[in-house]
């Protein structure tokens, strides 16, 4: 599955991954419990997120060894390799493994996320939507797979029936060898460098940026603004 393809070490200081600010707030009932309550909330919570399960005694997919503990940020890491999408697939993660998905530049990373949103919204057939995004800046170093020479990689088709399992077969071959990520073309923005980080460990130096905000209005196309720096 990696012959022929180029495994290259690289440092990368600074990318850009975007989460929803509802990711970033605290829990709204905290103002509405009492210390006992919020304990009890906490509990039932402990017993139904993946995040803390698999922090707590694995998955089948993410042993709890994998995630990162006492590292700013640690949450936004281990969540997002725990909240992999139910029986569906992204590009280079299955239903039940996720991924770190970051971009080396704001403009791919607002197009990547602006074009899956829309994809959605599509499905609904209403476009109609207000949602804010904060920066997660993130360092990477180490062995990738790297496919910026390999633009015709299957993994890379833009239809998902044909890129997205391709693109998982790649990911397998590479965390069993240990490899830290892949490093891409951006699929949705010509001229954009994405990465796909397989491993908790490997996603460094986590710090929020700028957020910005995507308004539907009717149509497809969101208008896309800073609002908080």
């Amino acid at each position: 599955m990696l012959d022929g393809l180029t495994i290259t070490r690289e440092a990368l200081p600074r990318t850009i991954r975007l989460v929803t600010t509802a990711r970033l707030r605290p829990p709204v009932l905290s103002t509405l419990v009492d210390a006992d309550e919020l304990a009890a909330l906490a509990e039932i919570e402990g017993a139904t997120s993946n995040r803390l399960l698999a922090q707590n005694r694995g998955t089948a997919d993410v042993q709890a060894y994998e995630l990162v503990y006492g590292v700013p940020h640690a949450a936004f890491i281990n969540a997002s390799f725990t909240y992999a999408k139910p029986r569906d697939a992204n590009r280079f993660n299955g239903a039940e493994r996720g991924a770190w998905y970051a971009a080396l530049d704001l403009d791919t990373c607002l197009t990547e996320v602006r074009h899956h949103l829309t994809e959605a919204l599509t499905q609904t057939g209403v476009y109609e939507a207000v949602v804010d995004y904060a920066e997660l800046y993130a360092s990477f170093a180490g062995e990738f797979v790297d496919l910026r020479p390999h633009i015709d990689h299957l993994s890379l088709h833009p239809e998902k029936g044909i890129g997205y399992p391709a693109g998982n077969a790649l990911a397998d071959a590479a965390r069993a060898r240990g490899l830290n990520g892949i490093i891409y073309p951006s699929v949705r923005h010509a001229g954009g460098t994405c990465i796909a980080a397989l491993f908790p460990h490997s996603v460094q130096s986590v710090a929020q940026g700028d957020v910005y905000r995507m308004t539907w209005r009717g149509r497809p196309e969101p208008i896309v603004e800073k609002v908080a720096g």
